[in-house]
């Protein structure tokens, strides 16, 4: 049995639109990627790149995506990701660039580079705030962040046991 090693590519969503962000799709990241690959390094690096390629995490809040290559052929697939110009989604053209954050063997390791980087981005935002208030409100603004289960509204329901 042979392990094929895999390369997780971390990159970053950047547009100056903000709803490029909220109406992206890990399909049309992939298929902005492979066409970039396409354009840049023809049948033969579109072929290496697609025999394991898939979008692993999209995070459309942040504009965080997560992609998996073969070991062999991860550079192709970095030297490409500069060339995504537009994100193709619902029949609309965004404008954006994918930046790389960082390369991994695991995702484990890219989760883990994700976590520093975002604290580092936090730290250069309290610093760059003018006024007393901002560092509040974004303190503030985290604490009250919670990922929760929403409930269905009272009332109409049947109780989950049956009785009414």
């Amino acid at each position: 049995m042979v392990r094929f090693k895999n390369r997780y590519v971390l990159c970053e969503v950047v547009s100056e639109d903000p709803r490029c962000r909220q109406c992206i799709e890990d399909r049309a990241v992939g298929l902005a990627v492979r066409d970039a690959i396409g354009r840049v390094h023809g049948d033969y690096g579109l072929a290496c790149c697609s025999i394991s390629f898939t979008v692993k995490y999209l995070n459309a809040y942040t504009g965080t995506v997560l992609l998996r290559c073969r070991k062999d052929f991860y550079r192709l697939l970095c030297s490409a990701l500069p060339f995504v110009r537009q994100l193709e989604s619902r029949n609309q053209r965004y404008p954006c660039a994918l930046h790389t954050l960082h390369v991994g063997g695991t995702i484990r390791t890219c989760q883990k580079f994700l976590i520093q980087y975002n604290r580092r981005q936090l730290l250069m935002l309290l610093q760059n705030c003018t006024n007393e208030e901002c560092p509040r409100c974004i303190q503030k603004s985290l604490l009250s962040c919670s990922l929760t289960e929403e409930q269905p509204p009272s009332g109409d329901e049947e109780d989950d046991d049956g009785i009414e």
